[in-house]
């Protein structure tokens, strides 16, 4: 079941993204975030910018999520966003991050965006699949903009006209 975050998912939402903090390259952060953080990153998206969560029907919990942000500050960007899809580790390949993103577009989308950009740590065939599934079409590498775990991380960019 797909649903707005409320206050009482953050706790959910760090344990799932903070699985991919500690154990992969798909987000560039080095050190877990604490609640604290996940709440303000929340808060500073701002109200008309959807939070959307997966609560699993079998066990009641958030298992997931789909976000956006501001691509850029500057004004002429307001109409692009920043899309991501994070789902708890055993939850993957489920079609949940499908669903979840899915309605994230749709409610950019109805709200008057026009683009939407996913960036995509190097490699990552599934997140690749899931954009690609989901109409978004490759734009851009950058090569070697990340360090982690000892090691150049190249991004890739995604983009999909809304």
């Amino acid at each position: 079941m797909i649903r707005e975050v409320q206050t009482g998912d953050i706790g959910a939402l760090c344990a799932i993204y903070n699985h991919y903090v500690d154990n992969s390259i798909v987000t560039f952060e080095t050190s877990p975030i604490s609640e604290d953080n996940m709440a303000e990153t929340i808060v500073t998206a701002g109200p008309h910018l959807p939070w959307l969560v997966w609560v699993d029907p079998g066990t009641e919990r958030v298992t997931g999520y789909a976000a956006c942000s501001a691509w850029k500050s500057r004004c002429a960007y307001q109409h692009s966003l920043e899309t991501t899809v994070y789902l708890e580790h055993g939850f993957v390949g489920q079609g949940t991050g499908t669903l979840l993103y899915r309605e994230l577009l749709a409610r950019i989308k109805d709200a008057g965006y026009h683009t939407a950009l996913g960036g995509i740590a190097l490699p990552n065939p599934a997140c690749i699949a899931l954009h690609e599934k989901l109409g978004f079409e490759k734009v851009a590498q950058l090569k070697e903009v990340g360090y982690k775990f000892g090691k150049w991380v190249d991004v890739g960019y995604w983009q999909k006209l809304l």
